[in-house]
């Protein structure tokens, strides 16, 4: 099998280094080059097939989650690996959504790493072990207590999701807007959410509406 051609990307030197010390022994990967930002790498990738990127997500230039949508409109069968000391799970998250296959801390294991390139080669999304973790804990609004709604509450919360105003909302409902609007502020209350538009998505996502 041909090996893969690998290009590292990190804006830390000693970084590289010890990337291409602990892959040179490696007898899938030719690490055919390095660099320290994302435009250096886009202007490369142009001209020169690369199966496989190592990307931080921290560079001078461009954050690593921007640069994966650039490669992949370049060059979509290249393989984006992560590797980053950044455990926010929205992060996490946006990266994968971007076209990378795999996130891996810098701590990562190099098994892990060698578990994640053959995982990315077959096509399926790996993470490092931490990352897992990471990503099975679960969000703070997966933690929120669903609140007990009135009938009432639930026809104004769902005539919200709509987009309508107290006053529509009041000819509706043949109530008066004050009250409409006395019902909205309970729903911000019971939600725990300082308007509208964070009362829809949460109750959207605790399956209200």
């Amino acid at each position: 099998m041909d090996k893969l051609r690998t290009v590292i990307v990190d804006d830390h030197p000693i970084v590289i280094a010890g990337l291409k010390t602990l892959l040179q022994n490696e007898a899938n990967l030719d690490i055919v080059t390095e660099f320290y930002a994302g435009n250096d790498l886009i202007s490369y990738i142009k001209i020169n097939p690369t199966d496989l990127i190592l990307l931080d997500i921290t560079l001078p230039d461009i954050n690593g989650m921007d640069l994966c949508l650039l490669i992949k409109k370049i060059s979509v069968q290249t393989i984006i690996l992560i590797l980053s000391n950044h455990t926010e799970r929205s992060i996490i998250m946006q990266t994968i959504q971007n076209g990378a296959s795999g996130y891996l801390l810098k701590n990562s294991s190099l098994e892990e790493l060698r578990h994640c390139i053959a995982q990315a080669m077959k096509g399926n999304i790996c993470y490092s072990r931490e990352v897992i973790e990471i990503m099975s804990r679960p969000t703070k609004n997966q933690l929120r207590i669903t609140p007990q709604l009135t009938r009432r509450e639930k026809q104004i919360l769902g005539l919200l999701a709509q987009g309508k105003t107290s006053l529509i909302i009041g000819e509706e409902l043949f109530l008066s807007p004050l009250t409409v609007d006395t019902h909205r502020r309970n729903l911000l209350q019971k939600f725990e959410v300082k308007n509208v538009a964070e009362l829809i998505m949460i109750a959207t996502q605790q399956q209200v509406l």
